[in-house]
C-alpha cells in the first residue's frame, strides 16, 4: 500500500518552491513569484503534473526539504532533522511536559525541558517557521488551482477540486499548532496577494477562521480512502480537537460540538477490538506495518490510525518523524538495538519519573500492556530522573519500532531472551533469525499516527464528563481503551476528569497532545502539579502563568515593528 505515497514524494522533488526557501523572519509571508512552484507544461498532462504539486502539501510533513534527510531544509536556522514538522511539535508538546525529556543540553531544547524558555529560543524559531511555511505551501497550492494558475481541463477538475479540500485540511492541521502554541499569531491566507504581509489577528479570529473553512471542508468533502491522504476522519478528527481545545482557545467552550463530531466518527468505525473499530493490538499501531490501519491500509476493520504521514524507507528519510522517536530512545549500551529494527540509536531521550507513575511499576513491571516494550530496572535503568544528562537515570518508554507486524495486524510473540541485560521481551518481526527480526535499516519505515480513533473515543469521554455528552458512553468508550490494555475497567467512581487526564497520558504519550491537554486541565504552568526538572529544578518548581502560550519568535516581532504586539510577559 506504500508505493502510491512514495511515488508522490518522487514527484515531489521533481519541482522547487524557491520562494518559500528564506529566514525564519520572512517566513510568514506569501512567496512572491507566482510561478515558483511550476515547471515545464502543466497541460502536458495535467492529472499528473496537479497530484506532483499537491504531493509538497504532504511530503512537508514528512520531510524538512528535498535534499535528503539533512539538505536543502525549506527553513534556515536549523538543521533539516530538527527542523522536521513532526519533530519540532513533539519538542513543544511534549519536552516541556511531565512525559519526557531530552538529557543532551542543546541549545534551545534544554530551555524547553526545564520551562526555562524565551523569545529568542531558536526552536520556537523553527518552529513557528516550520509551521508557517507548511500553511505556505497550501495557500499556495490552493490560490493557483482557484485563480487559474494551473490549467485545469473538465477532466481533471473533480481532482482538482478535492485536492483543494485537502489542501485546506492540511493547512487546518497547521494551524492548530500556531494557535495553540502562539495564540495571536499572524492571518496568511489564499485570498491575499503575493507578496503581501499577513496581518497580526486575535487568537479567537484565528479560530473562527480555520474551523469555519474546516466545517466547509468537511461539508463538501469526498471521501478519498487513499493511503497516505486525508480522509473525511482525519477532517472530522481535526475538528473535534479544535472544539476540545475551544474554551482555551476563545473563551468559549464547545464541547457540545466536540463530542457530536466524535460520535460521528465513532458511528463509522465497526469491527476490531470488541467492535469499537479500533487495533486489536496497541503495539502494532506504532510498527514498521503500521499502515494496515490507515485509509487504503489492508485492515479496514481496524482503521484506527485516521490520519497519518507515511514513511517508507528509502523513499522518505529523516532524522525526524518516526526515526526521530525510534532512534532518541534506544542505547546499544543499555538495550539489544535490534529488537526495534533500527541501526540507530541515540541514547537521549527518556520518561520523567511522574509519567513513569501512572502506570504502575512494581519491580520495573507494568501490568499495561502499553509499557510492554519499556526498558525499566530489569535492564538497569531508574525510575527516578535524579541525573539530567544520564540516559539510563529514567526508563526508556519506547513506543515506536522498526519490525513489522503480521498480515493480520498482530505483532508475533517469538521470546528473546538476554539474561545478561534482563531482557525476556516476546518480539515481532518476519524472517527471524535466531529469535530476532531480521528487519534492521538505516531510517524508519514506521508510520506516523497524526491523530488516531482511540484519541476521538477519549475526546468524546471528556466531553461526556464536561456534561455535553452521554456519561455512561463516555465510561464505555474508556474502557475499550483499558480492555485492550489489560487493565481494570473503571466502575463509575473511578470516571473523572482528573483519572481521564492520566488516561490520556497513558494511551497517547508521544502523540503531541501532552501540553494541550494540561493546559486545558490547568496544570500546566503554576505549582498545583510539578514534575522532575520543571523550572530546571530537581523536584520541580512552579512556572509563570504567561507560558501557557511560547512567545512569538523575537525574530519576527524585530521585523513586524510595531505591527505585532509580542505575547505578554515575554
Amino acid at each position: 500500500m506504500k508505493s502510491y505515497i512514495s511515488k508522490i514524494f518522487i514527484g515531489a522533488a521533481l519541482f522547487s518552491m524557491t520562494g518559500l526557501v528564506s529566514c525564519v523572519g520572512d517566513l510568514d509571508q506569501l512567496p512572491n513569484d507566482p510561478n515558483s512552484i511550476t515547471s515545464g507544461n502543466f497541460g502536458e498532462d495535467p492529472q499528473k503534473y496537479l497530484s506532483e504539486v499537491m504531493a509538497k502539501c504532504y511530503s512537508s510533513l514528512a520531510v524538512s526539504g528535498q535534499g535528503g534527510p539533512n539538505g536543502d531544509s525549506d527553513i534556515s536556522g536549523l538543521d533539516g532533522g530538527t527542523s522536521n514538522w513532526s519533530r519540532v511539535i513533539f519538542m513543544l508538546n511534549e519536552f516541556t511536559t511531565d512525559e519526557v525529556t531530552w538529557i543532551w543540553p542543546d541549545v534551545g531544547v534544554f530551555d524547553l525541558c526545564t520551562g526555562t524558555w524565551g523569545s529568542s529560543n531558536g526552536v520556537l524559531q523553527g518552529a513557528y517557521g516550520r509551521l508557517y511555511t507548511h500553511i505556505a505551501v497550501c495557500n499556495d497550492f490552493i490560490r493557483s488551482v482557484n485563480d487559474g494558475t494551473f490549467t485545469i481541463d473538465a477532466q481533471t477538475k473533480p481532482l482538482a477540486d478535492q485536492f483543494v479540500l485537502e489542501a485546506r485540511a492540511l493547512r487546518a492541521l497547521s494551524y492548530y499548532y500556531v494557535i495553540d502554541f502562539f495564540g495571536n499569531a499572524v492571518r496568511a491566507w489564499d485570498d491575499m496577494k503575493y507578496g503581501e504581509v499577513p496581518p497580526q489577528t486575535t487568537r479567537a479570529e484565528l479560530f473562527r477562521l480555520v474551523t469555519d473553512d474546516l466545517e466547509d471542508v468537511l461539508a463538501n468533502f469526498k471521501e478519498s480512502g487513499v493511503y497516505g491522504r486525508v480522509g473525511k476522519d482525519g477532517v472530522e478528527a481535526l475538528l473535534c480537537r479544535y472544539y476540545l481545545n475551544a474554551e482555551v482557545f476563545t473563551g468559549t467552550p464547545m464541547y457540545d460540538k466536540c463530542w457530536q463530531h466524535a460520535e460521528n466518527i465513532i458511528k463509522r468505525h465497526k469491527g476490531g477490538f470488541k467492535g469499537s473499530g479500533l487495533a486489536n493490538d496497541y503495539l502494532a499501531l506504532f510498527c514498521a506495518s503500521n499502515d494496515k490501519f490507515a485509509p487504503g491500509g489492508s485492515l479496514q476493520d481496524q482503521n484506527e490510525i485516521l490520519w497519518t504521514i507515511p514513511y517508507e524507507y528509502p523513499y522518505t528519510e529523516s532524522y525526524g518523524g518516526t526515526m526521530f522517536f525510534i532512534a532518541a530512545a534506544t542505547s546499544a549500551a543499555s538495550m539489544p538495538t535490534v529488537l526495534y529494527g533500527l541501526n540507530a540509536d541515540w541514547s537521549c531521550m527518556h520518561a520523567r519519573e511522574q509519567f513513569a507513575d501512572k502506570f504502575n511499576f512494581t519491580g520495573g513491571v507494568s501490568a499495561d500492556g502499553r509499557t510492554y516494550l519499556w526498558c525499566t530496572e530489569k535492564q538497569g535503568f531508574t525510575k527516578e530522573n535524579d541525573e539530567f544528562t544520564v540516559f539510563t537515570s529514567g526508563y526508556a518508554a519506547i513506543k515506536y519500532t522498526n519490525v513489522k507486524a503480521d498480515e493480520n495486524g498482530m505483532l508475533p510473540r517469538n521470546t528473546y531472551v538476554d539474561s545478561e541485560r534482563g531482557f525476556t521481551f516476546n518480539w515481532a518481526g518476519i524472517g527471524e533469525v535466531n529469535g530476532l527480526p531480521a528487519q534492521t535499516q538505516e531510517f524508519a519505515s514506521s508510520d506516523f499516527p497524526i491523530i488516531r480513533l482511540a484519541d476521538v473515543y477519549l475526546m468524546a469521554a471528556e466531553c461526556s464528563l464536561r456534561g455535553a455528552g452521554e456519561k455512561e458512553k463516555g465510561r464505555e468508550y474508556v474502557n475499550y481503551l483499558r480492555s485492550r490494555a489489560g487493565v481494570d475497567a473503571w466502575v463509575k467512581d473511578q470516571f473523572t476528569l482528573d483519572n481521564l487526564l492520566d488516561e490520556r497520558s497513558r494511551e497517547l504519550y508521544w502523540e503531541n497532545v501532552r501540553r494541550t491537554d494540561l493546559i486545558r486541565f490547568n496544570k500546566f504552568t503554576g505549582s498545583s502539579y510539578t514534575w522532575a526538572w520543571k523550572n530546571n529544578m530537581r523536584n520541580g518548581g512552579a512556572i509563570p502563568e504567561y507560558m501557557n502560550l511560547f512567545p512569538l519568535p523575537s525574530d519576527v516581532v524585530a521585523t513586524y515593528g510595531s505591527n505585532m504586539k509580542q505575547n505578554p510577559g515575554y
